[in-house]
């Protein structure tokens, strides 16, 4: 073996050199999705909230959050005190920064420091009212939320959908997101911004409904209400329906 050692130190430096034949990346390509969301929307009013102190300081700086809690009144429901009894959704969009590695990951990372103990996860596709077709992922979790004292606690069944839109493809799968990033990276010169919506239900005992929402009711909803979200805040003329090709 040691009369081919010469050879290594010329496959290194040609190894090297392959980086000056690969395309420089261009300007950086915007997400498909729409960051503001709308006020009012299907029925649903949409309370904009800032992201949490713990999601700003795990995520780079240059990270976009867009946040809501969703409320639509349940039909023919009024609580004791003569109001709306709502269902209610929370809506997460984070678009990531220049900081690919620091700024976007799969919510399962950021779940349990919002309470979520995560149960099960599957995947699933959805049609949308136009006609788009949407993979997604589920999860079941238990969130617990703190109140003011430490003794203060209180928990709910949670469904969560999510999945990730680049600039031309949407997928639920972070694995293949990473591979289509570093694949339009090398090839295209392209280095695109990637963010990922998540959708969250509770169901059970929900504090304020007086009888109990089942799951497969806060699936229905929930279902219902992302697929017209993806509508309205994704920019399909852009958007490939393909499963992405990794």
């Amino acid at each position: 073996m040691r009369p081919m050692l010469w050879l290594l130190p010329l496959v290194m430096a040609a190894g090297l050199s392959m980086i000056y034949f690969l395309p420089k990346l261009g300007e950086v390509a915007d997400s498909a999705i729409k960051m503001e969301l709308p006020g009012y929307a299907e029925g649903w009013e949409y309370m904009k909230i800032a992201a949490s102190e713990e999601e700003i300081n795990t995520l780079s700086k240059d990270t976009h959050f867009a946040k809501a809690v969703c409320l639509k009144p349940r039909p023919g429901e009024v609580s004791l005190q003569g109001g709306l009894v709502p269902d209610r959704v929370d809506i997460s969009v984070v678009l990531s920064g220049h900081d690919m590695n620091n700024s976007i990951h799969r919510p399962e990372r950021c779940m349990p420091a919002q309470g979520h103990n995560i149960l099960s996860s599957s995947d699933l596709i959805l049609k949308t009212p136009l006609g788009h077709t949407l993979e997604v992922r589920r999860l079941k979790s238990v969130q617990t939320i703190k109140g003011e004292s430490e003794t203060e606690r209180a928990q709910f069944n949670a469904v969560t959908y999510y999945f990730f839109v680049g600039h031309n493809q949407i997928t639920n799968d972070h694995f293949k997101r990473t591979m289509i990033d570093m694949k339009d990276r090398l090839l295209r010169g392209m280095d695109q911004r990637w963010a990922y919506v998540s959708a969250s239900m509770w169901y059970g005992k929900v504090p304020w409904i007086e009888d109990e929402v089942t799951e497969e009711e806060a699936d229905e909803k929930l279902r219902e209400f992302l697929a017209k979200f993806a509508d309205e805040q994704i920019d399909w003329r852009l958007v490939s329906d393909k499963a992405p090709d990794t």
